[in-house]
């Protein structure tokens, strides 16, 4: 379910009262955690923590480089965790933290899907949120040729 919502504020309002409580817990987590550069905006229909395209240059698609989302789908919610993908350390230990936790993970490529909040391990989503800079980010992405 993508939104159309321009504001962060528009989409939180469109939510339904029980999923917006949830997306709201998460993103104090991630503003908490996250490094200093990337900027919160919405964008691909969610609540989005990228990179501008200021601070980045020209990317593949033309648009700012995500390195985390955060939003709302028919049957569940997800969080996007990008930054676990520029080093495979920090995968590897997101993975062991959230096994040790006995939550099950519901993973795909970079997403986190989730029913509810206490779904999450949220120590594990904290070290993903706060691992990669944003100069390290850059770097790890392909450029444009």
């Amino acid at each position: 379910m993508q939104s159309t919502a321009a504001t962060v504020s528009e989409y939180l309002a469109e939510l339904p009262d029980d999923r917006r409580e949830v997306i709201e817990a998460i993103r104090e987590v991630v503003l908490a955690n996250l490094p200093t550069g990337y900027v919160e905006e919405m964008n691909w229909g969610m609540i989005s923590y990228e990179v501008p395209l200021k601070t980045s240059g020209k990317t593949y698609n033309g648009k700012p480089l995500m390195y985390s989302a955060l939003g709302n789908q028919k049957r569940h919610m997800v969080l996007y965790l990008c930054g676990l993908y520029c080093k495979p350390e920090i995968k590897k230990r997101f993975e062991a933290d959230w096994a040790g936790s006995g939550k099950k993970l519901d993973m795909g490529a970079a997403c986190v899907r989730f029913k509810k909040l206490d779904d999450l391990h949220l120590p594990a989503v904290k070290m993903a949120i706060s691992a990669v800079s944003i100069e390290d980010f850059i770097a790890a992405v392909p450029k444009k040729k």
